[in-house]
């Protein structure tokens, strides 16, 4: 059985000036075979997503905890691109620490969050579009590096992929050039809209093609994985952001370029699905196994205060959010005196439930280091074994 298009190429090339040879890239679906292994990644991919949806509607805290996930996303997500800022450093920085990075990394990682959410959010009023993706885009470049680089605008003149120094005429990729792109991004933003196709199956497609499209002067990469995202909210395919395939591309780096180049250079359509339904089904298992332990700590520690103020138990619930805090953040968020919130943070200390991680009095930063090393950890890459 094949997909639903009878052609198989992946695209074309079209020789420019000076040996420079472009690819553009056909439009989308594709023929590719359904093969047995690619029909059990789908279904075990599915299975594991519908999983996630239901576990996403009943878990405690999810509101709490879609904000530690988003941001370690954007840590994965902007990791790939060579950013080195860890999620502790920005978890930390947003709490108020000084932390020892460039401000230029987290600079880069915060504009990921606020692009990501500025994305989820303008769902709701405007559907997936080549609009919507430019408006990301514009907060995700504002004032980083290469933010020089048209923030929120399509590439005007023609871009290349390799090595530093590097010319078209021996880069790794070269992408459409301006005119081409415009109407390869026609063509994607029709197939956005495509309902022939199994949703995360087209997630697959869509990310391949706005890669190879390749329509900005820089942050491709991020746009591409954030697409991938606002597609299948807007699809419902999950009823909150919780699943996020950069932990998987991160860990699986030089499988998933390999795998992207093989569309490419020989139309490997079915090796790129089955490895991206792959990566959905073991980061849909490893985020629930994330948010199931980070919920049994809140749990034994909310049982570890009982009897205590009321205030102790309401900052167990905020270690959810974000493991490190101060005390003035403490007594802002939760709206109690300084005294107040700093008798409920030594409370959690004597319980060992958070860790000082400076000596000075004023301007103290904790850290529930249990929280920060399950969001911390490796992604999983196999299957989670089960007994019975």
């Amino acid at each position: 059985m094949t997909g639903p298009h009878k052609n198989r190429t992946p695209g074309r090339y079209v020789a420019g000036p000076e040996g420079l040879r472009a690819f553009v890239p056909a439009p989308l679906p594709p023929s590719f075979q359904w093969t047995p292994s690619l029909v059990r990644a789908l279904s075990d991919a599915d299975r594991a997503v519908g999983e996630l949806a239901g576990e996403g509607r009943r878990l405690p805290n999810l509101h709490l905890l879609i904000r530690p996930f988003l941001r370690r996303e954007a840590v994965l997500s902007s990791r790939i691109e060579g950013t080195q800022a860890t999620l502790g450093e920005l978890l930390a920085a947003e709490a108020g620490a000084s932390v020892d990075r460039s401000p230029a990394d987290l600079k880069e990682v915060v504009n990921y969050v606020v692009a990501l959410k500025y994305g989820i959010e303008r769902l709701a009023t405007l559907p997936l579009s080549l609009r919507l993706l430019r408006e990301v885009h514009g907060h995700l470049m504002a004032g980083v590096r290469g933010g020089q680089a048209t923030p929120g605008e399509f590439r005007r003149i023609q871009n290349w992929i390799g090595p530093p120094g590097c010319s078209p005429v021996n880069a790794t990729y070269v992408p459409p050039s301006p005119g081409e792109m415009i109407e390869a991004l026609t063509e994607l933003e029709r197939f956005l809209h495509d309902a022939s196709l199994p949703p995360l199956v087209h997630a697959a497609l869509i990310h391949y093609q706005f890669e190879a499209i390749h329509p900005f002067l820089d942050g491709n990469g991020r746009v591409g994985r954030l697409l991938i995202i606002l597609f299948l909210l807007e699809r419902k395919v999950l009823p909150s952001p919780l699943l996020y395939l950069s932990a998987f591309f991160e860990a699986t780096r030089r499988d998933y370029y390999a795998l992207l180049r093989g569309i490419t250079e020989a139309g490997e359509w079915e090796a790129w699905i089955e490895y991206f339904l792959n990566g959905v089904s073991r980061q849909t298992e490893d985020v629930l196994s994330r948010a199931s332990r980070i919920n049994s700590l809140l749990d034994q520690w909310r049982l570890a205060v009982a009897g205590a103020s009321p205030t102790a138990p309401e900052l167990v619930a905020l270690l959810g959010e974000n493991p490190y805090w101060t005390i003035p953040g403490i007594s802002t968020r939760l709206g109690v005196a300084y005294t107040t919130a700093q008798r409920a943070a030594k409370r959690l200390v004597d319980v060992a439930v958070l860790t000082p991680l400076t000596d000075a009095k004023r301007n103290r930063v904790y850290c529930a280091q249990a929280i920060l090393e399950i969001l911390e950890e490796p992604a999983r890459l196999v299957p989670e074994e089960t007994t019975g």
